[in-house]
This record gives C-alpha cells, sequence and structure tokens, in this order.
C-alpha cells in the first residue's frame, strides 16, 4: 500500500516532537524508591551470590553501603529472620526464610485455584458474596472474594480483614481450631479491635465464641466487623484433617431472617466439607 500524497516529516522534527514532550516532568518514568528498603534488598542479593558465609565487611563492600549503615540493616535481616549470623568469625548467611515465603505463595495459589471452582458454584446457588480466606502469619487474608449477584446497594464487604479474624466468620472458623499459644500470638499481634458495638473485645469471650464453633462446626459474626453485615464461615480441611483455611458467606442484615441465616449456614457446611474430602493432605499447608 502506497501514500504518495502524504507529507512525510522530516525524522528531525519528529526527534524534536519527542523530545520537547519527555522534557515535561509528567513524561518522566518515576525513579522514587526507599533508600533503606533498596540497600536492605542489596544486602540480600550480595549474599545470595556468594557461596559462603560473609562477613560484614564483605557484605559492605558488595553492597556498596556504608558499614555502619550495613550493620544496622543486617542486624534488622536477623532479628527478622532472613539473615543468619554464625559468629564473628564466620559472618553472615541468608536463612531458608525467602524460599518458605516463595513456596507459600506458590501453595496459596494452588489453593486458590483448588478453591475457587466450588467458590463460584457456592456463589452462583446463594448468589450472596462469598469468600475463601487463610490465616497468614497472624494476618487474615482473602484471596479469593466473589461478589453479591442480588440487586440492590452493593453487598460485598471490601473492608480489609487482616487484624479482624477475631471480628469475621470467616477469621473465627480458622482461629477455633488453633492450639492455645497459637491463638494467643494471634491475639497479641493484631489486638481485639472493636470495628462495632458487638465486636468480641476480651480474649475470655472470644475464646468462649471459638468453643461454640467448634461445637456448631462453623462460624457466625453478627454485624461484628460491618454492623449491616451477617456472616457464616467453615474451616477447610485437607485428608489429614489440618485446617488449610476457611470458606465463608456474607449477607445483608435485611435479609437475615432465622430461616435464611440456617439455610446460608448449611450451604456454607456443605461447600466446605465437600472441599476438605477432596483437599490432598500436606498440598496446601
Amino acid at each position: 500500500m502506497q501514500f504518495e500524497d502524504a507529507e512525510v516529516e522530516p525524522q528531525d522534527s519528529r526527534r524534536a516532537g519527542y523530545e520537547i514532550v519527555a522534557k515535561n516532568p509528567a513524561c518522566q518514568p518515576s525513579q522514587k524508591s526507599i533508600q533503606s528498603v533498596d540497600r536492605a534488598l542489596s544486602i540480600i542479593e550480595a549474599l545470595s551470590s556468594s557461596n559462603s558465609s560473609l562477613m560484614l565487611n564483605e557484605i559492605a563492600t558488595l553492597a556498596d553501603i556504608n558499614l555502619s549503615t550495613c550493620h544496622h540493616l543486617v542486624k534488622t535481616l536477623v532479628n527478622r529472620g532472613y539473615v543468619i549470623y554464625a559468629g564473628r568469625s564466620r559472618g553472615y548467611s541468608l536463612s531458608s526464610k525467602l524460599s518458605a515465603l516463595s513456596q507459600r505463595s506458590t501453595r496459596e495459589s494452588s489453593l486458590v485455584e483448588f478453591v475457587r471452582p466450588s467458590l463460584q458454584d457456592l456463589n452462583t446457588d446463594l448468589r450472596e458474596a462469598v469468600q475463601m480466606s487463610v490465616l497468614r502469619g497472624s494476618a487474615l487474608v482473602t484471596p479469593i472474594r466473589l461478589a453479591s449477584q442480588m440487586p440492590g446497594p452493593a453487598d460485598f464487604r471490601d473492608m480489609p480483614e487482616l487484624h479482624a479474624a477475631h471480628a469475621v466468620a470467616g477469621g473465627k472458623a480458622i482461629l477455633a481450631w488453633l492450639p492455645e499459644t497459637e491463638l494467643a500470638r494471634v491475639v497479641a499481634d493484631n489486638g481485639l479491635t472493636a470495628f462495632t458495638s458487638k465486636t468480641i473485645t476480651s480474649l475470655s469471650a472470644l475464646v468462649e465464641e471459638l468453643r461454640l464453633v467448634r461445637r456448631a462446626g462453623f462460624a457466625m459474626d453478627d454485624g461484628e466487623f460491618q454492623a449491616p453485615m451477617v456472616g457464616y464461615g467453615t474451616a477447610i480441611r485437607d485428608t489429614s484433617g489440618a485446617v488449610i483455611g476457611s470458606i465463608g458467606a456474607t449477607i445483608p442484615r435485611r435479609r437475615a431472617t432465622d430461616a435464611y441465616r440456617s439455610y446460608i449456614a448449611r450451604a456454607v457446611v456443605r461447600c466446605a466439607n465437600d472441599l476438605s474430602d477432596r483437599m490432598p493432605a500436606g498440598c496446601f499447608v
């Protein structure tokens, strides 16, 4: 195809046009970085490039960081478990924590793919908001959320639940099966924040609530995280019995009749039990 009648703009003119626009700061790629984070990552990269432990001065040289600054950053990495200090004569090396985090991320992605079809079926059947939650460290994370299909204002819970395991059904469904020491750690790390007037804010009340969860086989939050919302959740386990996470559904209080609550709870339990019966042991722990 030919464009004989089109004017061909001289190359120098086109280059000048690009340069004029590029001088505008809004067109420049962002170069902002947090220096301490950048330096910490340089230290990790320096340690990863060595086949043996490194002394502090060697790390500082490889990472191009002042020795004193390097010492403080390395000490922080040691305290967080990413770096191992083997003593003055042996220096520092990377721990397996980064590898463990990577493996956990892979396992969580696999778990999401395993659970998603069942959660989609539950969402289709109930037409209500549904979610899967897992406890990552002491934080409650929800890697899958499917919104309500019901007409009207959005019923879907969109507030982050990281520190709200005690206030949402999906969190309580997991907490109920933790050893006492693990439960105490989660509470110590997150506190018992009062999100509404109904939120459980004492450890003794939470322990009693979790006893009820174990007895019933499901957890409930009745306006404890968001006043207009009611939630039901059930733990999901692999075939060894290990708790992997939870399945839950959230409904607006205006639809939460006694009969509907019972219907939602039964549907969530069925979904969680079906997943637990099929979940291979050890794959997602």
